[in-house]
């Protein structure tokens, strides 16, 4: 019988610079528990990489591994990874060596136990806040290892995972959003198409149905590239909604 019992979580505010003792590695006695009983989010930086280490396309990956959920209340979908129904709704891509994709794990997982969040100033820039998320099955906080949240980050190459989430809370944190706006059903549409299957719209970009950007001979050249792409997907949806076309 599987003991389903919620187990005990804190969290606290922490500083940047400040030291908090935690490391996971096989050796810990809970080693990938983390990965199971859970509802893992998924950001658009999370699909461009994990279809480096499964070797799908976005559009692949959204068909077998992503579950799409929209509250009646909310203005955007969710999309979670999968997980199996083995009884500890294990994450997918989990072993008992540990992650088969660990090179481009989700954010989600390179930040744990660090929650990460953004709030938007009045001059309109970001300020970064961090808190620490301690599970009572979680051993790695009595390992020896100190480190403080921007050492950990600089560790766990979270750089780029956060450079595309601020992105993004470009189009969460927009003034409309606080307003009241909801997109439409076609906009939603083309929210997902945009951000969550990359391949699928850059074949449309270059079928000339999505226009980016009035420099084709730029844009041609740097199409392959799945981050430039993305900054400008993202870009395309922010207009999209807020601006749109007359």
């Amino acid at each position: 019988m599987i003991d389903d019992t919620p187990l005990a979580v804190s969290t606290r505010n922490i500083q940047a610079e400040e030291p908090f003792v935690f490391s996971c590695h096989k050796g810990v006695s809970c080693f990938t528990e983390c990965c199971r009983m859970l509802e893992l989010a998924l950001s658009p930086y999370d699909l461009l990489r994990l279809r480096k280490s499964t070797g799908k396309s976005s559009t692949e990956l959204l068909d077998q591994f992503v579950i799409m959920e929209q509250e009646p209340a909310e203005p955007f979908p969710r999309f979670y990874l999968t997980m199996i129904d083995d009884g500890r709704a294990s994450c997918v891509f989990v072993s008992a060596d540990g992650c088969t994709v660990y090179k481009d794990r989700p954010a989600a997982c390179r930040t744990y136990p660090l929650g990460r969040a953004v709030q938007k100033q009045s001059d309109g820039s970001l300020k970064e806040q961090f808190v620490i998320v301690q599970e009572e099955h979680c051993r790695g906080f009595f390992e020896k290892t100190q480190q403080s949240p921007i050492e950990y980050t600089a560790d766990q190459e979270l750089h780029s995972y956060n450079r595309f989430n601020d992105l993004m809370a470009g189009i969460f944190l927009h003034d409309s959003i606080g307003k009241g706006f909801i997109p439409s059903k076609k906009q939603i549409e083309l929210f997902t198409l945009a951000l969550y299957d990359l391949d699928r719209f850059r074949e449309m970009v270059v079928d000339g149905a999505i226009n980016l950007s009035s420099a084709e001979e730029i844009m041609a050249v740097k199409l392959s590239d799945d981050e430039y792409l993305l900054e400008q997907s993202i870009a395309w949806v922010k207009q999209l909604l807020f601006s749109p076309f007359k």
